[in-house]
């Protein structure tokens, strides 16, 4: 199906498919190219082609549908995510393994909700927020999103200076055509076109196997290390912010944005739900596999060497694995580095062209050219331009911006993560979809633990003297506290649950049919005393969190 840029008004397009037995259901979607046949990287999925039972017809569908978990699983272990793996392995060895395989059910969880939510609601995660939350925490989302995806942009091209750089090309000619390459890529006006050229990064992820091999890792110690946690050294303040950048850098609020944006535009509606959750744990579980091979690289190859617990940067390790094991093994790591940048960046900057879309109700769609999405793709190429461009100003700040990027996510994770949840709780977006019970008390535990862990840096980031160690084990005290009573609470409050696989109220209505209805008819949700006072709680936090920040970003700017 072609959109049509004179189709009818956003808040009344919707998308109609066919269930199994014949029956249509509509999902209204903000954009009408958001309407229409599947076209992904590996196949196509009719509007209103019914859903194969055989297992050559559900493979195809998940051909077909595969794609948005694996892109932003993959495009999480970006230059960062590779600078924080390289350095818990050369620093600690295979000690902080445990932390990834904890780091499995975080990602599936969080994601899935985002599944949910885009399949759905038809209407991206930035837009969900302003109208359920109002306008001060939907301009605040994508204002925060915008201003940290903009500086982990700034820390992409820093991945592919450094990259190119130790392949002997200068940052002045990389970083341009790396940049003029993403825009090239992006702005084709073809979904299909887009998704392939990602998985050609998706596939070069896996460039980190054949340097896994070279390093002859040793197994029993990779699986001790890997369900037997455990801190080479013990617990200290370096251990414990390195185990929260891990965590910071595989859960970032960017992926909530972007996978939820990113089902939209592939046009998966409900029915296509269980292939979608497939690709995000198939995703979720490429990522942790790449980032486990990532620690096990510099562990093994640096391990009784005067590198071992010297970490300094990505290139530096580049240099030290051809000092070690050869030039072909420093410039595969280089190539790793490179595609991890670009991915990234990618990724990174669209989830922002999709939040911008979102709130200012413009077209948002890869699906569209560029005539038809001028704000759209404005945003990205500029993004793009601007983050290029300040890394190769002399003297620019660099270690500064690296600096701000973690603290910033630190800042966006408890709001970006308590909304999800709160989202996933409301009846009149997801109505028989919302989480049940299990996966509430889950995805609480998450939450608070991610919210601890972003105070903590956050904190460090502004008080670099502070006790990390005593700071985690009282705050840790603290959630379990918190925690156990929230449960007793839950637990003498609880409802009776809706009948599963119906809609509330509508018993002949199966739930694979249920679609949000459009935005313009839903009423904005009351909230108790209770919650009102826990907002206004994290507002408080978050303005005086980002005046902190600010405060400190210039001080070291200045120094």
């Amino acid at each position: 199906m072609k959109p049509d840029s004179n189709a009818r008004s956003p808040k009344t397009q919707a998308s109609s498919a066919t269930a199994d037995d014949g029956a249509v259901r509509e999902r209204f979607v903000l954009d009408p190219a958001h309407a229409g046949d599947i076209q992904g990287a590996f196949g196509t999925l009719g509007q209103n082609q019914a859903a194969g039972r055989s297992w050559r017809a559900r493979t195809l569908a998940l051909l077909a549908i595969i794609g948005p978990g694996l892109i932003v699983m993959v495009g999480d272990n970006d230059a960062g995510g590779v600078a924080t793996y390289s350095q818990a392995g050369q620093d600690f060895g295979t000690s902080l393994l445990w932390v990834l395989l904890l780091l499995v059910p975080v990602l599936i969880v969080n994601q899935e909700m985002v599944v949910r939510l885009g399949a759905v609601t038809g209407v991206g995660h930035a837009r969900l927020i302003n109208e359920r939350f109002g306008r001060f925490w939907g301009w605040f989302s994508v204002g925060d999103l915008f201003l940290l995806n903009f500086l982990t942009i700034v820390t992409e091209f820093i991945g592919v200076s450094l990259a190119l750089g130790y392949l002997g090309i200068s940052k002045y000619l990389a970083v341009p055509i790396a940049a003029a390459a993403l825009v090239a890529i992006t702005v084709t006006g073809s979904f299909r076109s887009w998704e392939r050229s990602m998985f050609v990064f998706v596939i070069a992820n896996f460039l980190i196997v054949p340097l896994f091999f070279l390093v002859h890792p040793r197994t029993s110690g990779i699986i001790h290390d890997l369900f037997i946690p455990g801190i080479q050294g013990g617990a200290t303040s370096a251990s414990v912010l390195l185990i929260i950048a891990m965590v910071g850098t595989t859960v970032a609020p960017w992926q909530l944005f972007f996978q939820q944006s990113n089902v939209i535009d592939k046009r998966i509606t409900p029915r296509w739900i269980n292939y979608e959750r497939l690709d995000t744990w198939i995703g979720a579980i490429v990522v942790v596999i790449a980032a486990a091979a990532m620690i096990c690289v510099s562990a093994f190859a640096f391990q009784g060497t005067p590198d071992a617990g010297h970490f300094t940067d990505a290139g530096a390790t580049a240099a030290g694995l051809e000092n070690v094991l050869g030039s072909p093994a420093g410039a595969l790591f280089a190539v790793v580095l490179l595609n991890a940048s670009l991915i990234g960046a990618g990724a990174l900057t669209l989830s922002t062209s999709y939040a911008f879309g979102d709130v200012f109700g413009t077209h948002s769609s890869l699906h569209r050219k560029f005539a038809d999405a001028k704000l759209f793709y404005g945003i990205f190429a500029t993004m793009i331009a601007a983050a290029a461009g300040i890394v190769l100003i002399p003297g620019a700040p660099l270690g500064v911006i690296t600096e701000s990027v973690q603290a910033l996510a630190g800042v966006l994770l408890p709001s970006a993560s308590v909304f999800l949840l709160l989202l996933c709780n409301d009846r009149d977006v997801l109505g028989p979809w919302r989480n049940p019970p299990w996966l509430n008390a889950l995805a609480s535990v998450i939450v608070a633990v991610l919210v601890l862990l972003s105070l903590i840096l956050m904190a460090t980031t502004v008080f670099p003297k502070i006790d990390v160690t005593k700071v985690a084990l009282v705050g840790g005290a603290l959630l379990a506290a918190g925690l156990l009573a929230f449960a007793t609470a839950t637990l003498r409050g609880r409802g009776q649950p809706a009948e599963a696989g119906t809609v509330e109220g509508v018993p002949s209505m199966p739930k694979e049919r249920w679609t949000m209805p459009p935005l313009a008819l839903l009423g904005r949700p009351q909230w108790s005393t209770g919650r009102k006072v826990a907002m206004l709680t994290l507002r408080g936090y978050l303005v005086v969190s980002v005046a902190l920040l600010l405060v400190k970003a210039l001080q070291l700017g200045g120094a």
